[in-house]
């Protein structure tokens, strides 16, 4: 369980620092068109494979 909470501390940390990089890049448009396309993507695969 330790690793689990390890595991999703490191994950949530990866976004923000990529989320970080965006605005800094400029490319925060981009970015949250990513994010969208995934959840879409995320939701429908959980729907068909369920």
């Amino acid at each position: 369980m330790k690793v689990n909470k390890i595991r999703s501390a490191l994950y949530k940390s990866a976004k923000i620092l990529v989320d970080v990089n965006a605005v800094q890049k400029g490319t925060v448009g981009k970015r949250i068109a990513k994010r969208a396309a995934g959840k879409t993507t995320g939701r429908l695969l959980g729907k068909l494979f369920k």
